[in-house]
């Protein structure tokens, strides 16, 4: 069996968050493995769906759900293009998902190091392991190209 790299899943990803961007939704991507198979994905779909929870994370994690008729993912790790805000950070932590990957900073709501350290909280009842910066510069660029045209129209 092929032990499939970061830099593997996060190219998943960064492909859903292509597609996010032809609907015209902000370019997120995110996928869900365990045991090297892709158990969950989702891309954001806040416009395409009316539904403020619409993020990558958020779907992911109901596509998961809804494959393991469980409401908790544990044993699973979480790719995502951009650093998730605190809402995802909080379902991640509830789905007791435990390693999130991201590729890029969010600097003005990434709630896992950039406005705040979600997961370093006391209260929390479960504790996921994170990392940031696997295929930074593709994720970023995608999210920063998306944004220039925006403000040019």
């Amino acid at each position: 069996m092929i032990n499939y790299t970061h830099e593997h899943w996060m190219q998943r990803a960064l492909e859903l968050a292509n597609l996010a961007e032809t609907k015209g939704e902000v370019p997120v991507g995110a996928v869900l493995v365990k045991e090297n198979a892709i158990v969950g994905e989702g891309y954001n779909q806040v416009i395409t769906l009316n539904d403020p929870t619409g993020h990558a994370e958020i779907l992911a994690l109901r596509d998961a759900a809804t494959f393991f008729k469980n409401y908790r993912l544990p044993e699973t790790t979480l790719y995502v293009t951009i650093e998730p805000c605190s809402m995802c950070a909080s379902a991640i932590v509830h789905a007791r998902i435990k390693h999130l990957v991201f590729a890029a900073n969010e600097p003005k709501a990434g709630a896992i190091v950039s406005q705040g350290c979600f997961f370093e909280n006391d209260y929390l009842n479960h504790q996921t392991t994170y990392q940031g910066g696997v295929l930074q510069q593709e994720c970023s660029q995608l999210i920063s190209d998306f944004f220039k045209l925006k403000r040019q129209k």
